[in-house]
């Protein structure tokens, strides 16, 4: 038995010497590597567990395991800080669709497949993906807008009029302590579901009938807008954004219609810091917000979707410099919550 570990271990030290000899073992390593050597050799059971089988194997195999073989990244559901899937579907015909790989035509009737599933179930549905947190998100972003009564402003992907009754509300605020000046929101989404369902809340609230603000509701797509150049004083977009088939072409619509002056702000689900804290929060979104949609909406397809659409967002940085690339100015973002949404904030100074 000593002879036989002395010869093994020998061959262990120098590599020249190792057997190459094939073995069949059902065996798995954990600290050492068992081989059908190392049992005759005598080697203490506990330093192997019998669990599946390894065919055809060299002891270099066994020893030296393919270091390839690796844990996945857990940055990899993240997109590449070097790759943006938005401006690089531009020069294909490809995007992205969740983490599906679609043409670029197809992805305006799977984004309008969805939420006009979940148009009816909207609030529902944010407060599953947020925990309910996502009306305190949009109540700081109205507050950080800082909107002025006369103010002319569209809200984009804005159909069920979260963003835009909060707006009226500040508005209806401040036209108590100022001239009274007529506003003007014009809420836009492309799906009419959802639009509909803005219509109905806005009704049902009382905004249609407000003396301060005049509100109107438009089917319209975000990279082709239905306004004159120069005529918006601010622009927001909630929860829309990544949804987008080309989010460089909705900058630019942006920038076009937006006044000398004007604002874009943007509320967006981003990456999440530090890591730790991410893998905790991809645990909840990938394990617990599809199965709640099926529950909530018996809808398990839509909710892993929009999952999927935030890891394949750009990160903070990466968006603030497509925005600053549109040609806006003093760029920069707040991230809420360790960054599982952030504003991003441009203005347009030149005409």
């Amino acid at each position: 038995v000593l002879k036989k570990r002395t010869m093994l271990l020998r061959r262990l030290i120098n590599p020249k010497r190792r057997a190459n000899k094939k073995i069949k073992k059902t065996t798995t390593f954990k600290s050492c590597h068992p081989t059908a050597q190392l049992i005759k050799a005598g080697i203490p059971s506990r330093c192997y567990s019998q669990q599946k089988p390894i065919l055809d194997s060299t002891i270099e195999d066994v020893f030296e395991p393919n270091q390839t073989e690796q844990p996945p990244d857990h940055d990899h559901i993240y997109n590449s800080t070097t790759e943006d899937p938005f401006t690089a579907a531009n020069d294909g015909a490809s995007t992205h669709f969740g983490f599906k790989t679609v043409d670029k035509n197809e992805k305006e009737g799977l984004v309008g497949n969805v939420f006009r599933n979940v148009a009816d179930k909207y609030d529902l549905m944010n407060d599953a993906m947020s925990m309910g947190v996502h009306r305190l998100w949009k109540d700081h972003f109205v507050q950080k807008l800082h909107p002025v009564p006369g103010v002319v402003a569209v809200d984009v992907a804005g159909g069920t009029g979260d963003i835009t009754f909060r707006i009226i509300d500040q508005l209806r605020k401040k036209q108590e302590y100022s001239v009274k000046k007529q506003s003007k929101i014009t809420v836009v989404d492309i799906n009419p579901s959802m639009i509909q369902v803005g219509r109905e809340r806005a009704q049902e609230l009382g905004y249609t009938t407000d003396e301060v603000v005049d509100i109107d509701f438009q089917v319209a797509n975000a990279e082709k807008m239905p306004f004159e150049d120069n005529s918006v004083d601010m622009y927001t977009i909630a929860f829309g954004i990544r949804n987008c088939t080309n989010v460089d072409k909705v900058l630019n619509e942006a920038y076009r219609i937006l006044k000398p002056g004007g604002r874009f702000m943007c509320l967006e689900f981003s990456k999440v810091t530090p890591d730790t804290l991410r893998k905790l929060y991809d645990l909840y979104s990938f394990n617990i917000i599809p199965p709640m949609g099926q529950v909530l909406a018996s809808d398990y397809e839509s909710y892993q979707y929009l999952v999927e659409s935030i890891r394949k967002f750009p990160p903070q940085d990466d968006f603030a410099q497509m925005i600053r690339d549109a040609g806006y100015s003093f760029v920069s973002y707040e991230d809420l919550n360790f960054g599982i949404v952030a504003i991003h904030s441009g203005f347009k100074l030149s005409p």
